[in-house]
């Protein structure tokens, strides 16, 4: 695919300290390229991995994941790539969501995460008690996960129903767990979106348990909810220097999905966007 992004290469790209930080950025809208031509630009926009889907409708398919995620890791090894973090559609131990197939896949392989698909509300029953449900899930995960030897993590998601979205029943439900166990994919935009004031607090309360940052910008207009380029929404600077003063050393994952994903002919303006993003993100940082 002729892809005419070459200028991307002399974008302004910040110092950081990239012995303490691995960047990736999550590959949802690059799924039209190969996997070769993924990890060619995503090298030569400098990152250190991708975060890439696995799962129903991803880049790589749970069905086909013996024969693709190999072909995957390949070709982002070719370019000194990793796959930092794998998204799955797992959040059970079943044969409908291929756990096992994937999972020992991954970890075959060398794939340290993978990012666990959401539990839900349901809003018409008391939400703490059915917090035991989703636990009962995790207890199994779990067990499998450290059998194999790769790590669940859960991003929180903003929204009416999402089970993290407010960030203290994770806490709870991880309370039992070791945080070499199972981890966080601590989202700020998300984590803005629900509670724009509150998030050093929630940042502070599951901070043992956070494994990788998800970065993201969301913004309002008119009280309505959109995400746009980093830097420019509601997310507090003040984050950044939060996180340059924390212990946090783990990966570092930028969302740029403002954009869509299912038209290939946005591929170019889709990688200008993430190059640009990336700038904004290694400034953040400096």
């Amino acid at each position: 695919m002729g892809l005419g992004i070459g200028s991307l290469n002399q974008l302004p790209i910040c110092a950081a300290d990239k012995s303490r930080f691995e960047f990736c950025t999550f590959t949802k809208p690059l799924q039209h390229l190969s996997y070769p031509e993924m990890a060619e630009e995503m090298a030569k926009l400098g990152f250190d991995g991708v975060e890439a889907p696995v799962r129903p409708g991803g880049h790589v398919l749970p069905e086909k994941v013996e024969d693709d995620l190999p072909a995957m890791m390949d070709a982002l090894k070719a370019k000194d790539l990793k796959c930092t973090v794998l998204t799955s559609g797992i959040n059970e131990v079943s044969d409908e969501q291929f756990t096992e197939k994937v999972l020992r896949t991954a970890a075959g392989l060398g794939i340290k995460r993978f990012r666990m698909s959401y539990f839900r509300y349901d809003l018409n029953k008391p939400i703490r008690e059915q917090i035991p449900e989703f636990k009962a899930k995790l207890k199994d995960l779990v067990a499998l996960t450290n059998e194999i030897g790769i790590k669940p993590i859960y991003q929180n998601h903003s929204g009416k129903n999402y089970f993290g979205a407010p960030l203290w029943d994770l806490g709870e439900a991880f309370e039992n767990y070791k945080p070499e166990e199972i981890g966080v994919a601590f989202d700020i935009g998300h984590a803005t979106v629900e509670g724009a004031k509150a998030w050093p607090l929630n940042f502070a309360m599951i901070r043992p348990y956070i494994d990788t940052v998800y970065v993201k910008e969301p913004a309002w207009d008119d009280n309505e909810l959109s995400w746009g380029p980093l830097g420019e929404g509601a997310v507090d600077k003040g984050f950044y220097k939060t996180l340059k003063s924390s212990d946090f050393t783990g990966p570092i994952s930028l969302h740029v999905e403002y954009l869509g994903h299912k038209d290939p002919a946005m591929v170019p303006t889709v990688l200008e966007a993430i190059g640009k993003d990336f700038a904004t993100l290694k400034s953040l940082l400096a």
